[in-house]
C-alpha cells in the first residue's frame, strides 16, 4: 500500500509538471523567435533547473503558479540579473501564502498601513495579545527584514532617504505600538516590485 501511494503521488506530480510545462511553452510560443537565444542559454537553463526543484517541493497550487509565471516572464524579460531571479525562487520556497497575500495588498495599494492590510485580509478585530496579532507581526517582520517591504519614507532628489523627525513620547502613553497600527505606511521595495512583476503578473 505504501508503494502504491508513493507511485500515485509521483504520478500526480508528473501530470502537474507536464501541465505546467505545457502552459509555459504555449505562452513562450506566443512571442517572436527573438527570445530563442535567451531560452537556449545556459543561464536560463539554470533558472529552469532551480525552478523544477522549487516546484517539486512546493506544497500548494498557488506557489506552483508563482513558479510558472516566473519561468515564463524570465524567459521573455531580462529586467534584472538572473541571480535575482534565483533569489525570487528562494523567496517562493521561504515564504508562506499569507506572506504573498500581504505583498499583493501592498502592491495594489501602496503606502498602506498595517490596519488597512489587516482589514483587507481579515476584517475582524482581534486582541493585541492574540495568536492572530502575533502571526501578523511575524509576517510583517519577515517581509521587512527580507527587504520585500519597508515603511514608506520620503527621499531627496538623489534618492537618499530622509530621516524621520521623532516626536517626544507622551507621558500619558502606556501601551506599545499596535500590531494593527494605522499611522505608519508600508510600500514595496524595488526588489519587491520586481518580485511581483516576475511572479504575479
Amino acid at each position: 500500500k505504501l508503494y502504491e501511494q508513493w507511485l500515485e503521488e509521483h504520478s500526480t506530480k508528473m501530470r502537474e509538471l507536464a501541465s505546467t510545462l505545457h502552459e509555459v511553452t504555449n505562452r513562450l510560443n506566443d512571442f517572436s523567435a527573438d527570445i530563442n537565444e535567451r531560452l537556449e542559454s545556459e543561464e536560463y537553463m539554470q533558472i529552469v533547473r532551480k525552478s523544477f526543484r522549487t516546484w517539486d517541493s512546493a506544497d500548494t497550487k498557488e506557489k506552483k503558479d508563482l513558479i510558472r509565471k516566473l519561468l515564463t516572464n524570465s524567459g521573455v524579460n531580462k529586467l534584472v540579473p538572473d541571480d535575482l531571479i534565483r533569489l525570487f525562487l528562494d523567496w517562493i520556497s521561504l515564504y508562506h501564502e499569507v506572506h504573498f497575500a500581504v505583498i499583493k495588498v501592498i502592491y495594489q495599494r501602496s503606502s498602506t498601513t498595517r490596519h488597512q492590510i489587516w482589514q483587507q485580509l481579515n476584517g475582524k478585530s482581534v486582541r493585541e495579545d492574540s495568536l492572530e496579532a502575533d502571526l501578523f507581526k511575524l509576517i510583517i517582520r519577515d517581509l521587512s527584514t527580507g527587504s520585500v517591504i519597508r515603511q514608506s519614507r520620503a527621499t531627496d532628489y538623489a534618492g537618499n532617504f530622509i530621516k524621520k523627525t521623532t516626536k517626544s513620547p507622551s507621558r500619558y502613553g502606556s501601551t506599545m505600538k499596535s500590531a494593527f497600527d494605522d499611522h505608519d505606511t508600508y510600500e514595496l521595495t524595488e526588489l519587491g516590485h520586481h518580485f511581483v512583476h516576475y511572479t504575479m503578473n
